[in-house]
């Protein structure tokens, strides 16, 4: 049986003196006159956010938000992992697995934690409440580096669904976006007895082998905006994929270089119209990257992609899933696949298009997000309150 330590994130006095330390020494690189982010991460943005990540951002102020929610630590296959555990006040609850991906963190969540978990309180119906558990997926900040090959997402399944059982909880729901989509996939598959429904904002699917399916017109724009991210936009899986060491040294090294790196990807995959401050402020950027940081956990975030592929389709759900399944497709979001490919491999229920927010849809549109979470889970409420 698992057993859980309580848990508070406090980054040392000197681990946050050298990161000011080193963000003032920043030997920024030369960019193209008027290229702006079209080669990657604006030069002059990173100046400024640099500049504010030194003199400006309050990493106490934002430790203290993360600290407001109960946190504990487990261990799992000699893997440590920590989670946010924020219980509701409403005793029928039903718990939820809340799961991130990269380049975010548990982070993503800080603005939907109190709604989801007392809803009263938030000007909602007390029956939508949830037990939340939000665990950092391992690799990544607060549950700290891997040490061993092999962590793919089917095995982060098997660890959540043991966290979920330590916790005491039989029946719950999953939710996830980005790896959080797969690694929730991978419970559902998994342990479906146990998961009383399924809702991602992020889904992955293939063409059923053998059918010639009749596609929408947003369903082909939707294929042709993924086929423009793989010409111009995933370079970065290639190179997590196949060398992500080789990536950390300079990662690990730089905080400067850590932002650039992920900043571009808050920008890149939200509904900000090019504007990054549109959907995020320059404190919700600088938290989930200094997460990252603190814990010198980037190069093993990235490795996940490259686990992914070592394992290939073993670390895949290894049939259709038949829990209840809601889909939710923020208008921003990367990934749209045609509804009939998914429909072949999820029992989907509820299939929800968003008019705004994208790929950290918890954190840019936090309502939309809480609502959608909340609508989907009511039917699988009332099917197992029975």
């Amino acid at each position: 049986m698992l057993s859980f330590e309580p848990f508070t994130v406090h980054v040392p006095d000197e681990v946050l003196d050298d990161l000011r330390d080193r963000l003032r020494r920043t030997r920024f690189p030369n960019a193209i006159d008027g290229i702006g982010w079209e080669q990657g991460t604006d030069l002059a943005y990173l100046q400024e956010l640099v500049a504010y990540w030194t003199d400006g951002f309050d990493w106490r102020a934002q430790e203290a938000r993360i600290n407001a929610f109960d946190q504990l630590t487990t261990e799992v296959d000699g893997q440590r992992i920590h989670l946010v555990h924020a219980r509701s006040p409403e005793p029928g609850a039903t718990p939820l697995l809340l799961v991130h991906g990269w380049p975010g963190s548990i982070v993503e969540f800080l603005d939907v934690l109190g709604p989801l978990t007392d809803p009263a309180a938030h000007g909602g119906d007390p029956a939508d409440a949830f037990h939340v558990v939000a665990p950092s997926l391992p690799g990544y900040t607060f549950s700290g580096p891997t040490q061993e090959r092999g962590w793919n997402p089917r095995r982060l399944a098997a660890a959540f669904v043991d966290v979920m059982a330590a916790l005491g909880y039989e029946r719950f729901g999953a939710q996830g976006g980005d790896w959080g989509s797969i690694v929730c996939a991978n419970v559902a598959d998994l342990a479906p007895e146990h998961v009383v429904g399924l809702h991602l904002n992020f889904v992955v699917a293939r063409p059923p082998a053998g059918e010639q399916l009749e596609l929408s017109d947003a369903d082909r724009a939707g294929l042709e905006r993924m086929q423009e991210f793989r010409r111009t936009g995933s370079g970065y899986q290639e190179i997590q994929g196949t060398r992500p060491q080789s990536l950390g040294y300079g990662l690990e090294d730089s905080p400067a270089g850590l932002a650039g790196w992920i900043v571009e990807k808050f920008r890149a995959w939200s509904d900000c119209d090019g504007d990054v401050e549109r959907s995020f402020t320059k404190d919700q950027l600088l938290t989930n990257v200094t997460a990252y940081w603190a814990t010198a956990t980037a190069t093993s975030s990235t490795r996940l992609y490259w686990e992914m592929r070592q394992a290939g389709a073993s670390a895949l759900p290894a049939g259709r899933i038949e829990v209840p399944t809601g889909i939710a497709n923020f208008a921003g979001e990367i990934t749209r696949m045609p509804r009939a490919w998914v429909e072949a491999s999820y029992d989907v229920q509820r299939w929800t298009d968003i008019p705004r927010g994208g790929h950290f849809a918890a954190m840019e549109v936090p309502d939309l997000f809480v609502d959608e979470v909340r609508a989907f889970f009511r039917a699988p409420r009332r099917l197992h309150s029975r």
